[in-house]
């Protein structure tokens, strides 16, 4: 009897490991298996779900990098597309956009909102006027006779000899960027000239210059692209406005910031960002002289510094903020009623009230607090030059060493990464 019952309880251990490692529980494991599938019904798979569709979204990029070719793509079919929408040619169609910064919306909104005043601001008429046809005419620059077939003008009809256009053309376009919104020579007349008067009477050389300044305005005047701002790449980047990230990974393997076009530093926002590279990039000297000495533009926030002259400051391209430089406010709403060019009531008046007495309490703190900057700024730059010298060892990896492994394995290098 003992050895009968001694075989059943081994038999019941032998049955209960084997349902232990085959998933099972045992004596009543159907109905807790079945209690388990109720239980995790519901939750398992929407858990699995939200986690992949998390990772999807952060992962998916909210802008797309363009070369020279997509941009001037890009820049054609806004081009195209304003041109039919408002039935009109495409040089006038490029006048237009790049009045209005290269935004589709707002060309249509101001066309359609009052057409002529839209057609005054960038001097677009409406009928073009044509040459006198007489054999021969006077050029309105040089004041010499020559035959009407070498005599141009722009849509005003103002005649002008080949040589002076070439000249005037090409003077604009050796002082910038600003030969894109070129007005006809007559100092009377405001009629544009578009691109098509440029390709056909600018020197080659010119024309590409004017060229690449049209495919610069594209980018730079436009609030949704910026260029990458690593030391010689040519790419820009097209970005998603209204994005929570806003972290940029070129094609040159650059990694910058949309919104300050900093080095990436997410968690950390710009603003200390930027108060962080103002108080280290230079000497304590040079940063007391920038907080004494300057102010930063009320737009763009880069520091100006003012030696001379009235109190309208214009900040340098693309920003082209115009402003107050004693209380920083913009220049439109300034004139004799607010003191003219070299004073301003309404600073005399805030400050008398102290409103600016935080501010240069601020300035004075900035000062004082340089020592406690420098303390963390060293051990940010070390840990900067170590990121670099793995960075350079990285690259030294995957290209020389994995290129000699390469051909001591006999293997590609594809398949060695």
């Amino acid at each position: 009897m003992d050895s009968d019952d001694d075989m059943h309880d081994a038999n019941d251990l032998e049955s209960l490991e084997d349902d232990f490692y085959s998933g099972g529980t045992g004596i009543g494991s159907e109905e807790e298996e079945d209690d388990d599938d109720d239980e995790d019904y519901g939750f398992v798979d929407n858990d699995s779900d939200d986690i992949m569709e998390i990772a999807a979204n952060r992962y998916q990029k909210n802008y797309t990098i363009l070369n020279e070719g997509s941009i001037r793509q890009c820049q054609e079919d806004d081009i195209t597309s304003v041109s039919t929408v408002l039935s009109i040619p495409r040089v006038a169609s490029c006048i237009l956009l790049r009045h209005y910064n290269w935004s589709v919306n707002k060309v249509h909104d101001e066309w359609f909102a009052d057409e002529e005043n839209a057609r005054k601001a960038v001097g677009l008429l409406e009928k073009l006027i044509e040459i006198p046809k007489e054999k021969e005419l006077v050029c309105g620059i040089c004041f010499d006779t020559y035959p009407r077939e070498k005599m141009n003008a722009a849509a005003c009809g103002h005649p002008f000899c080949h040589d002076c256009w070439r000249g005037y053309i090409g003077t604009s376009i050796s002082d910038g960027p600003g030969c894109l919104m070129l007005r006809c020579p007559d100092p009377s007349c405001d009629a544009a000239i578009g691109q098509d008067m440029i390709t056909l009477l600018a020197t080659h050389d010119d024309a590409e210059k004017y060229s690449k300044y049209l495919i610069r305005s594209y980018i730079e005047n436009n609030r949704k692209t910026k260029w990458c701002p690593a030391p010689g790449c040519e790419f820009a980047v097209d970005f998603v406005l209204g994005s929570g990230n806003f972290d940029v990974c070129c094609n040159c393997s650059h990694t910058f910031c949309w919104n300050c076009t900093e080095e990436a530093h997410r968690p950390v926002d710009c603003g200390t960002v930027a108060k962080w590279i103002l108080k280290n990039s230079a000497e304590s000297e040079n940063m007391n002289w920038i907080l004494a000495n300057s102010k930063p533009c009320p737009k763009c926030k880069r520091p100006i510094e003012k030696n001379q002259g009235c109190m309208h400051i214009t900040c340098t391209p693309p920003c082209k903020y115009e402003f107050c430089w004693l209380c920083l406010g913009a220049w439109s709403d300034h004139g004799e009623r607010t003191g003219g060019f070299y004073a301003c009531n309404r600073y005399e008046a805030a400050r008398q009230e102290g409103v600016y007495d935080e501010t240069e309490r601020r300035r004075e703190m900035a000062k004082n607090s340089l020592e406690r900057y420098t303390h963390y700024y060293e051990r940010w730059a070390t840990n900067q030059s170590s990121r670099q010298k793995a960075l350079a060892d990285l690259h030294s990896m995957q290209t020389e060493k994995l290129e000699k492994l390469s051909e001591k394995q006999s293997q590609p290098e594809s398949q060695l990464n």
